[in-house]
């Protein structure tokens, strides 16, 4: 068995040694008043909150680094085919809010003096005027410059650099009718929109 220590006993002990003891402080009261052997720790917990801030971004606005991804349309001329697939490239490029992104180039190994009328014609019924266009000469290096290169089915380049070159092998719309120059132009449209869909995949992201 434990030892219980005998408070009457402590009391009558203690009052004999201090009776000068103010009550507050007698040393029997103190032992009266004393606090259990077991007591209760309250331990308090602090909540700390971490807010993560994630910052969304549009895909389309900040999809390219410092250099603009450049693409070329060339064929012999530079007066059918490769004009309505400038007009739709710079359309889409428009279209996509990509005018910083991607730059265009357009010429002929050996252009002619205008534009074929048959071509004026098909893309004004789009809504695209080609009449204050001029084919223009392009040379192998403006091409090599290029990321993409896209040829008109005439033309027989030979680049050195690294330049995804894509023979399209479209019809001549020279001295066809108007309605085969509507299949004509409807596939240039296809295939341009085509390649900027491939290029929203693999370059710009």
């Amino acid at each position: 068995m434990g030892f219980e220590p005998n408070v009457g006993n402590m009391k009558k002990n203690l009052a004999t040694i201090a009776p000068s003891f103010p009550a507050e402080a007698h040393p029997t009261n103190m032992i009266s008043s004393a606090p259990p052997r077991s007591t209760v720790r309250t331990t308090t917990f602090r909540t700390i909150a971490v807010i993560r801030t994630v910052t969304v971004v549009d895909p389309l606005t900040s999809i390219m680094s410092a250099d603009p991804v450049r693409i070329g349309f060339v064929c012999v001329q530079n007066a059918g085919r490769s004009q309505m697939a400038t007009a739709y490239a710079e359309r889409e490029r428009d279209r996509r809010n990509l005018e910083d992104d991607i730059e265009i180039r357009s010429g002929g190994t050996h252009p002619a003096d205008s534009v074929h009328d048959i071509v004026l014609e098909a893309m004004a019924e789009e809504g695209i005027d080609l009449a204050q266009r001029e084919p223009q000469e392009i040379s192998e290096a403006e091409l090599e410059s290029c990321a993409y290169v896209a040829t008109m089915g005439c033309s027989t380049l030979e680049i050195d650099a690294e330049t995804d070159v894509r023979d399209w092998d479209l019809a001549d719309p020279h001295g066809r009718a108007l309605e085969e120059v509507h299949e004509i132009r409807d596939e240039v449209r296809g295939r341009v929109e085509g390649l900027f869909d491939e290029l929203e995949k693999a370059e710009l992201r």
